[in-house]
């Protein structure tokens, strides 16, 4: 006991993994806030599909060169959230339809221009494509790779993620259990509809580097599914979901230091272990009852 304790006070002298914590913690925060709405209005899947279209953005600006890939990911991704919010029961193309063709292109697009770049000794892949594909799509393996601009960009966005939840809960509140009510009592609800895709929009980005495109998604669901196994008001299961990522979060960057494994794959694991976990009791309070 007295060595793990002894390896983690030496890792915490490091800024970079304090860095680790502050980002991945605020990254925690932000995706369990709007996750319980996701959740409630079947929206689950944009999240997936933007994570797919923020790696095919990423690759577009490695392939070009790009040393700012934010000024390519961040727009691309917030277009594609807005697309993917209107694409409903009107048009052609069904909105789960649509996900698929958005995602599975640009993850296909995304790993074609890496190789092409690769290949061509362009932009600022390496050679090692593999690598750099299973970093970006699954997180970096280290730790040990965040530098303090990429706090304080995640910070700032954390920051206005949290001020407009706040600002707006009474409104997203309103759209999440009841659009058409929302609307008989003049709430746009569209317009908040298209606020939660920015925002989730926003954390994709911010959180891509750091856990990776693929679970991304993951980390924003699961919270607010275990939370929902226990509690029933929107109150409690945000307040329950927050805690559950941040602890997920707090505990996984610390097994990782530990066991030296990829920072996302073991945040995410423990979200799925507190999952099951909640579903046991859950299962034991309606036996209960």
């Amino acid at each position: 006991m007295s060595d793990i304790f002894s390896k983690l006070h030496q890792a915490f002298q490091l800024p970079v993994v304090r860095y680790a914590l502050i980002v991945g913690l605020l990254i925690a925060l932000c995706s369990s806030l709007l996750g319980v709405t996701l959740v409630m209005k079947r929206f689950s899947f944009i999240g997936d599909g933007l994570s797919h279209v923020a790696f095919g953005a990423m690759a577009v600006a490695t392939a070009a060169g790009i040393t700012n890939n934010m000024l390519i990911i961040m727009p691309v991704t917030i277009i594609s959230a807005v697309l993917l919010l209107r694409t409903g029961s009107n048009t052609k193309i069904k909105g789960d339809a649509a996900v698929a063709m958005i995602s599975v292109g640009a993850l296909a697009i995304g790993y074609m221009l890496m190789n092409i770049a690769a290949r061509s000794g362009s932009g600022r892949t390496s050679g090692n494509v593999t690598a750099d594909v299973c970093s970006t799509l699954f997180g970096s393996t280290a730790i040990l790779t965040l530098k303090p601009a990429d706090v304080w960009i995640c910070i700032a966005m954390s920051v206005v993620v949290v001020a407009v939840f706040l600002i707006f809960y009474n409104k997203i509140f309103a759209v999440t259990f009841d659009e058409s009510f929302a609307k008989a009592t003049g709430i746009r609800s569209d317009m908040y509809n298209l606020l939660i895709a920015v925002v989730i929009a926003v954390i994709i980005v911010i959180a891509m580097n750091f856990v990776g495109s693929l679970l991304i998604s993951a980390l924003i669901i699961f919270p607010a599914l275990s939370a929902m196994r226990v509690f029933k008001s929107f109150r409690s299961v945000i307040i329950c979901s927050v805690v559950i990522s941040l602890l997920c979060a707090f505990f996984g960057i610390m097994i990782s230091i530990l066991a030296e494994t990829p920072v996302g794959s073991t945040i995410v694991s423990a979200d799925i272990i507190v999952f099951f976990a909640f579903c046991i009791v859950s299962a034991a309070l309606k036996r209960g009852k």
